[in-house]
């Protein structure tokens, strides 16, 4: 378990000034208004498209794979979108960690809560599967205002923006569990806790199966779900947040307790994770996170990448 973070001296050394500021930069922009903020992010994906044309790559042979049935000139405009909101959840981020309460609870609309009480009620604990899209920094602090949660997660190899990231995260939940610590988010969980969790990345072939996900039959799929699940009086449900178009703010929604999960076949269950994952994403695919190579772990090591 990661306590509140605590500022260290070491952290004024000139090794962290580069980082400092970048942080400051980020942390006065945060007080601009909120749409001014939409409007420079979209500005600087924009720039990411341009000028990062690996990341733009990525995206437009993940969505290639995962839409074949699109044509060109549809990729071509959804990795453009794809970049502005890339651009934009760099702000979110400072937003996410910084804004105060009053200013940040004001965007949230709220849908389906009562999926994530019932289980409660009845003494369980809470598996929350939540999925990458570009507002996650917001999902997590708006979601501290539904039921404060604690959340996996991979600690950063920046001390300084390990304490700055821990802090932020936690400000409206309760503790961060590093990813490697499966004993702690099981116990979490089994003492009643909602406990979020990402199912949708490749994590390479340790506690994976080969499950569909769109259009690529064989997509490395992690079993971390199903051992989590595996929990004493645990439920299993999903949420999402999409930024709102117009700028209003952003729609939170749970989805029902997934029935019957986990089964005695693997596959079967991490295909239906997938499927949560691919009806979330056809809602807003532009907000996805589309710059991970989510297709790099092939069945076979000799597989040739799908990755040019």
């Amino acid at each position: 378990m990661i306590e509140k973070p605590k500022f260290e001296a070491r952290f004024l050394l000139p090794k962290y000034w580069l980082t400092w500021l970048g942080v400051g930069l980020l942390y006065f922009i945060s007080w601009l208004p909120y749409k001014w903020q939409l409007a420079m992010g979209r500005g600087l994906g924009r720039l990411f498209y341009k000028f990062v044309p690996k990341r733009a790559g990525v995206a437009r042979r993940n969505l290639e794979l995962c839409f074949p049935d699109k044509s060109a000139d549809e990729i071509e405009a959804l990795v453009k979108r794809n970049m502005e909101n890339t651009g934009i959840a760099f702000f979110e981020t400072g937003m996410a960690w910084w804004w105060p309460d009053w200013r940040i609870r004001r965007k949230l609309h709220l849908h389906g809560v009562e999926h994530l009480e019932a289980p409660q009620r009845e003494g369980k604990g809470v598996l929350l599967l939540l999925f990458h899209f570009l507002s996650l920094e917001v999902h997590a602090r708006l979601h501290g205002f539904i039921k404060p949660a604690v959340g996996l997660y991979r600690p950063h190899n920046n001390a300084l923006m390990e304490f700055l990231q821990t802090r932020g995260r936690g400000r409206s939940n309760k503790y961060m569990i590093p990813r490697t610590d499966v004993r702690s988010m099981k116990q979490a969980i089994e003492q009643g806790e909602i406990a979020g969790y990402l199912p949708d990345q490749d994590y390479g072939r340790r506690r994976t199966v080969f499950a569909p996900f769109f259009a690529v039959k064989e997509t490395s799929t992690t079993t971390g779900t199903l051992l989590f699940a595996a929990s004493k009086k645990c439920a299993v449900l999903s949420t999402t947040c999409f930024r709102r178009a117009d700028g209003s703010g952003y729609d939170v929604t749970f989805y029902p307790e997934f029935g019957n999960f986990p089964t005695a076949d693997p596959i079967a269950d991490v295909t239906r994770v997938n499927k949560m994952v691919e009806y979330a994403v056809q809602q807003c695919p532009e907000q996805y996170l589309w710059v991970h190579r989510r297709f790099k772990t092939r069945p076979n090591e000799d597989d040739p990448s799908l990755y040019r």
